[in-house]
């Protein structure tokens, strides 16, 4: 990954993905119009890759905002590199068409640059995004991830999406699909939680040796979203250390752990819905850790995870029972 030339990796099989990505998950909080127009700023501030899901029931006010910016002149729609996940409800062979075409009728767009599985756990299809029996207990399904990701190949080769990729997926599982018999095509990413309390260094190792980009979410710490993550979780951007080498940069927490993702070859998602955010975070192009910071910020780890996913512990792909 070249920083100071290049805003991209490329990818295994060829394609461009800008290595600063713009996240639009957001809780109900939060109105979808916003959603909308934090995405136009991040687009006007320069974020060419934007990064959502079916799960997040955003893709119409992304999509939107999108064409917006492709009519007025900002991007070309070729600039943009748009992702979307198919959502565990569809990880049945036959629904994971059904779930991209979905996305791509919300988004009015005729393809996405990438589609991942968004998590290998399957849960019984249907309407609901976590299908709960009596008991409140989400209802698994049992579906070979290696067929799913046949499926997801035959709509590369229909032109729907131009990448495919997995997400919340352990090394383990990237195998299942990398020795797959008659595979056609690898997954270009593994898009997992990443940050300085968590930084997969062993799954970010695994994924270089096979060219599979990571891409971090939860870079900054996380959204603390009430369903997801547990109200005391540590506050990433609030973290001494991070403090420390942020001020001697004179830049912000938020850049800085941005930043450091960028130096290790990870491809980092930073999701705000601030406008003068939004601006910062574009900036963590604009400076340079220092190999001490660098090191400093490795020490850092404690393999804290955000989001645990505690619905799907007892499915037999829950990913995170793995080391990584």
């Amino acid at each position: 990954m070249d920083l100071k030339h290049s805003r991209s990796v490329k990818l295994s099989d060829g394609n461009f993905m800008p290595i600063l990505g713009f996240g639009t998950f957001a809780s109900e909080e939060v109105p979808k119009s916003k959603v909308a127009e934090a995405t136009k700023v991040a687009i006007d501030v320069g974020f060419r890759h934007i990064d959502s899901a079916y799960f997040y029931q955003n893709e119409e006010e992304v999509g939107q905002a999108l064409r917006e910016k492709i009519a007025d002149g900002t991007v070309k729609r070729e600039d943009l590199f748009y992702t979307t996940k198919v959502w565990g409800t569809f990880l049945r062979p036959e629904l994971v068409r059904q779930s991209l075409e979905r996305s791509l009728k919300k988004l009015k767009l005729d393809y996405v640059d990438l589609c991942i599985i968004h998590v290998p756990m399957a849960m019984k299809p249907g309407e609901e995004l976590l299908p709960k029996d009596a008991n409140g207990k989400v209802i698994s399904d049992t579906v070979d991830i290696c067929d799913t990701w046949e499926a997801l190949e035959k709509c590369k080769d229909a032109g729907l999406t131009k990448s495919i990729g997995v997400s919340n997926f352990n090394h383990k599982q990237l195998k299942l699909i990398l020795n797959k018999p008659g595979l056609k095509y690898k997954p270009t990413c593994n898009q997992v939680e990443c940050h300085p309390y968590l930084n997969q260094s062993k799954l970010l190792e695994f994924c270089k040796s096979k060219d599979i980009v990571l891409v971090a979410y939860s870079a900054l710490g996380s959204h603390r979203h009430p369903d997801w993550v547990s109200s005391d979780s540590p506050h990433l951007l609030e973290d001494p250390l991070l403090k420390t080498i942020a001020k001697k940069h004179n830049r912000t927490v938020g850049q800085v752990a941005l930043r450091y993702q960028l130096q290790r070859g990870v491809v980092v998602l930073a999701k705000s819905f601030n406008e003068k955010r939004i601006k910062e975070n574009f900036q963590a192009f604009d400076f340079e850790l220092t190999p001490e910071d660098m090191k400093a910020i490795d020490g850092l780890n404690r393999n804290f995870r955000y989001t645990k996913m505690e619905f799907g512990v007892d499915h037999p792909y829950y990913p995170y029972s793995e080391e990584y």
